[in-house]
């Protein structure tokens, strides 16, 4: 089998970690040991001031420094896929195309109120020095005085804050300081979910068929070991039904509906009439 890159797509809080951690359990498939490389794919790009980065930054060096990154976890873990995840990644798939231009993609996509009561724990999250450790490791060394103090602003904001939220959290929308003074932090996150899937669709649907497959999180938490089948057959990688099973032992489908429990029917009602566009187009309204 060749090597393959390949980038999982998806807005925050929507199965992208438990589909990347199931793929790399599996044999010949690895990824960093850090949970998303944002840093990595902002080298270059640094001071852009969204996630939105467009194909046009895809700067010959840029493309040189995230393709070693590529080739250096390959070489690293004698890995013949080579799977990453990063949730800002859906705000750019044209720069990322033009960056991995041969790359496979897994779109997973989920109900956006779910994911909007998940992702608010998010931004009002205690520190976590340990998963700080863990990506420090992958940010390029000239970055890391930008990187410092943005992340201590952040913490700090946490605490003047009324909702007693991070600065900024997630995927960084154009416009996002407006966005964050006109709504309130669950319209933030519904919005953030909007713009990832918005985008992402728009490139996705472009590409050739083989070069992407969409999986629906809640049949996949349902149906884990016939949709993990259906993304192995998409990467021409076949694995053994009983690694199939232990693969997705851990699935669980009991995180359904948890977000809109969560927030409450009025809080829904009003995240239903912000993004019922979207959450319409993908049978969630």
């Amino acid at each position: 089998m060749s090597n393959t890159d390949v980038i999982i797509i998806g807005a925050p809080r929507s199965g992208t970690n438990m589909l990347r951690d199931i793929l790399t359990s599996l044999d010949g498939i690895a990824t960093w040991p850090c949970d998303e490389i944002n840093y990595i794919w902002r080298h270059g790009n640094i001071r852009y001031a969204s996630d939105e980065i467009p194909a046009e930054k895809a700067t010959p060096s840029v493309k040189e420094y995230i393709q070693g990154r590529f080739a250096n976890i390959r070489s690293t873990y004698g890995s013949e896929i080579v799977i990453e995840k990063t949730c800002a990644n859906s705000l750019r798939v044209p720069f990322v195309n033009e960056i991995m231009p041969d790359a496979k993609y897994i779109f997973i996509y989920r109900d956006g109120i779910d994911a909007t009561g998940s992702a608010k724990l998010r931004w009002t999250a205690k520190l976590d020095i340990p998963y700080i450790l863990e990506k420090v490791r992958f940010v390029p060394k000239t970055d890391l005085p930008y990187y410092g103090f943005r992340y201590l602003w952040a913490r700090m904001y946490r605490f003047i804050s009324r909702e007693q939220r991070l600065a900024f959290w997630g995927p960084a929308l154009e416009g996002m300081q407006q966005i964050l003074q006109r709504h309130s932090l669950n319209e933030v996150c519904a919005l953030q979910w909007q713009r990832c899937v918005d985008l992402s669709e728009s490139a996705l649907s472009a590409m050739p068929e083989d070069k992407v497959v969409r999986v629906r999180y809640e049949d996949f938490v349902r149906n884990p070991e016939e949709e993990l089948s259906r993304i192995l057959v998409f990467l021409n990688r076949k694995v053994d039904s009983e690694k199939i099973s232990e693969a997705v032992s851990g699935v669980s489908a009991r995180s359904l509906g948890k977000g809109r429990k969560a927030l409450g029917k009025e809080e829904v009602d009003k995240l239903e009439a912000l993004v019922g566009e979207t959450l319409k187009r993908y049978d969630y309204l």
